[in-house]
């Protein structure tokens, strides 16, 4: 479905800053890789930004690698659906636009998509409106609207939409300088690093547990969105398709609802029993999940001292419907539907990211000096580190989410996968056996800013 697009200039909101950080001008994307000859200037942070700082309320023009995540994981499963459904052509066979169209105007506070021109892309924003314009929003479409909290230094953290934005750099025709418009709760800016944290925890704006559910330490978050800053918690993607069926999130709904039932079902359903590739069994799990959920008195406390009702639980599981129908029927539509369920989408986007291999050494944190990988698979996992990184034949190296400065030269290997990586420094994979991922689905995009050499790769 495709429709005109507005001649006339959209009003600008009133108190909206347009944030000025990220890469210098003349960055490219190729293939899904930022390329740039140039530097990167200190991403998530107001610099550039008018004068003054930043209010409560305030709406903030950004783009997505401006922001910092406040939680170590997403349920990749979440993002599998939107990414599935974002590269599909059934919302258009069915006489609508792209998901990710509507997506995109709800969380800029514009309600849905009123027009798409053909060939639009999420990264133009000229190329789609919404049916609420810019400076027309209401309380009910601001409150839609994704939220960041202003730290030390001017860094922008975000306290809700992570899925919802990582979904919208992961898309195709996103990535992470697509433009989005987030809503302050507030400017911290002015505490030290420690006060910031220590306030961060006390307002519940911060969710520091690992995907098995272990303590982490501010330290441990992630610096940037994307698949590859992430671990998967398969827990939180499990809480997110049990939505209306189970649970519905209440209007005033608390942080981190969905990690919050998620901590309460690890000791209910063990998702080791199930498997998650296959629709039926993973249906399964949701349903044992949600009348788990629903099944709980509404006065029991499920984590952080809130109880199901605060949480949402829904006192009839399935609003009352059967299986086949209410919102477990259209979970369960299988992918061949005009109108798949949520899970479909997700197992069929899954199927397409091509699988990492297990890792036999990861290294995290800070690394310096040379790294010679001989021999198994050496995972980088958030590292930063500088030297260069030499793959020899037969071995491989998975990166992901690290940020390299030196030379990454791999001929013969068995594998190479980068993903979400910034590299200082020239690229060359020769001959790699098995696979060169560097791009597609599931692979964040990488900031590439040496020469890069790909000769002889499957």
């Amino acid at each position: 479905m495709t429709g005109s697009v507005r001649t006339q200039p959209q009003p600008r909101a009133p108190r909206l800053r347009r944030l000025g950080a990220g890469l210098a001008a003349g960055a490219v994307v190729l293939g899904g890789v930022l390329a740039s000859g140039g530097t990167a200037a200190a991403a998530g942070s107001v610099a550039g930004s008018t004068a003054g700082a930043p209010e409560a309320g305030e709406l903030l023009d950004v783009t997505l690698d401006q922001l910092r995540p406040t939680q170590s994981t997403v349920g990749f499963d979440q993002i599998y659906y939107k990414l599935g459904r974002y590269t599909g052509t059934k919302d258009e066979a069915n006489g609508d636009f792209n998901k990710r169209f509507d997506d995109w105007c709800e969380t800029n506070g514009q309600e849905k998509a009123a027009s798409v021109q053909p060939g639009a892309r999420l990264s133009d924003a000229s190329s789609f409106t919404c049916t609420v314009p810019l400076g027309k929003e209401t309380a009910e479409t601001r409150a839609a609207m994704k939220t960041v909290v202003v730290g030390p230094g001017g860094v922008l953290y975000l306290t809700d939409g992570h899925h919802s934005l990582t979904s919208l750099l992961e898309a195709p025709d996103g990535g992470p300088k697509t433009h989005i418009r987030l809503r302050v709760v507030d400017n911290l800016s002015g505490l030290s690093t420690a006060a910031f944290w220590r306030t961060m925890q006390e307002k519940k704006w911060v969710w520091l547990r690992d995907e098995n559910n272990r303590p982490i330490t501010t330290d441990q978050l992630p610096q940037r969105l994307g698949l590859a800053h992430f671990h998967d918690d398969r827990y939180r993607s499990l809480v997110y398709f049990t939505r209306d069926i189970g649970y519905r999130a209440p209007a005033d709904a608390a942080e981190f609802l969905e990690f919050q039932w998620g901590t309460w079902l690890r000791e209910r359903v063990d998702l080791g029993t199930y498997d998650l590739t296959a629709p039926a069994s993973y249906l399964s799990a949701i349903r044992t999940a949600s009348e788990v959920m629903s099944a709980t008195p509404g006065d029991t406390v499920i984590a952080d001292g809130r109880t199901a009702d605060e949480l949402g639980r829904m006192a009839e599981w399935n609003n009352g419907k059967k299986a086949t129908g209410g919102e477990f029927g259209k979970l369960s539509a299988p992918i061949s539907d005009a109108k798949p369920g949520k899970l479909a989408y997700a197992l069929d986007y899954r199927a397409r990211v091509p699988a990492a291999p297990a890792c036999t050494k990861t290294v995290t944190g800070k690394h310096t000096g040379p790294l010679v990988i001989s021999s198994g698979v050496t995972c980088l996992d958030g590292t930063r580190l500088t030297g260069p990184v030499v793959v020899g034949a037969g071995a491989s190296l998975v990166a992901k989410g690290a940020e390299i400065t030196g030379p990454v030269q791999a001929v013969g290997a068995r594998t190479v996968q980068i993903c979400g990586t910034s590299l200082a420094g020239p690229l060359s994979v020769v001959g790699t056996e098995e696979r060169l991922t560097l791009s597609g689905p599931g692979c964040t995009p990488n900031t590439l800013k040496g020469p890069v050499q790909l000769v002889g790769n499957p």
